[in-house]
């Protein structure tokens, strides 16, 4: 399977599919606008990334390899960028369960090259708008790899739209169901926000430095539109540190209650205690093994004592309670 690839020449003339000599020429001619897109799960279009002429083989190296950290890094002749796309997991049964993918890009003046391990919706959808109109190609590589960056980033509002529900739910369980079972869920919205957390701040600083830092192969009309990216990961970031917030409180407010249930089960055995003292006393004493007990012969001793027993109960208990101590 040959990489996929879009050309638009200075005639206004667009070729889709191109060789690897052929890109290679693409980008030799400045007049040229080339986006290759390359997806590395196939071994072959892995042999094409690592044919085309300039790549420094560090950058090479990066694009190849998995888990990356987003950056960005300046090079001769063209930029290398690092940003982490994220979506659900859609073959594990944790509703929580997050996966990560790496899209690169070699953004030159006159070409794009975008690298990713498998099926990617952003660049999809951006190929899917060329095929059918090349416009987009021919107003600039910087335009067209805004366009493929801004659908990365857009990705993640569903996902928080998704984790905003997950926070309500908890909300409901914790506050006003009280349900148990809910912690470990806690832990488990708690680590899926930290996970974006940890690739939204390094791309925060990425989109500000093609934002605010001038370079020859963005022009300053680009750098407004990447403004709108470097906007939407700062609300992105914003979110997540709501959410993570939001779900430190749930958590307190869990502990929280499972403290009152205990202090209210300790409240309730400190009564059955405290009623329990008289009988322990009185009834220790009326049965230690004398000879002469006042009111052994008694006939109604053992209800006068059973009656005296429950009054100093209930005394003790109205004592404790006007003192506050139960």
């Amino acid at each position: 399977m040959h990489a996929r690839s879009y050309a638009i020449d200075a005639a206004g003339n667009a070729q889709c599919g191109a060789s690897l000599d052929d890109i290679n020429r693409a980008i030799a001619d400045q007049k040229t606008h080339l986006w290759v897109d390359i997806d590395i799960c196939d071994p072959k279009q892995a042999d094409v990334l690592k044919g085309i002429k300039g790549l420094h083989p560090l950058a090479i190296e990066d694009a190849l390899a998995a888990n990356s950290r987003p950056k960005l890094e300046e090079f001769p002749g063209y930029l290398f960028l690092i940003i982490v796309g994220i979506r659900f997991h859609e073959h594990t049964p944790d509703p929580y369960d997050l996966e990560t993918f790496d899209l690169c890009f070699f953004l030159g003046p006159n070409y794009l090259i975008t690298v990713h391990d498998g099926p990617t919706k952003a660049v999809d959808d951006v190929a899917e708008r060329i095929e059918k109109n090349t416009d987009l190609l021919s107003r600039g590589i910087d335009r067209l790899a805004h366009a493929i960056m801004d659908g990365a980033v857009d990705q993640y509002f569903p996902l928080l739209d998704k984790i905003d529900e997950f926070v309500d739910t908890l909300e409901q369980r914790v506050v006003v169901e009280f349900d148990e079972r809910a912690l470990p869920e806690i832990f488990a919205v708690k680590r899926l926000v930290l996970q974006i957390r940890r690739h939204v701040g390094p791309e925060r600083e990425v989109f500000n430095i093609l934002t605010n830092r001038p370079t020859k192969l963005l022009s300053p009309d680009s750098q407004i539109y990447y403004r709108d990216i470097y906007d939407h990961v700062l609300r992105i970031n914003d979110s997540v540190e709501t959410y993570r917030d939001l779900l430190s409180s749930v958590l307190d407010s869990y502990l929280t209650q499972v403290s009152n249930r205990l202090g209210r089960v300790t409240k309730g055995l400190s009564v059955i205690a405290t009623l329990s003292i008289p009988f322990v006393v009185i009834s220790g004493m009326w049965g230690m093994n004398f000879q002469h007990i006042p009111l052994s012969d008694y006939p109604h001793a053992f209800w006068l004592m059973l009656g005296l027993q429950l009054a100093v109960g209930l005394i003790l208990v109205f004592i404790l309670r006007m003192w506050k101590l139960l």
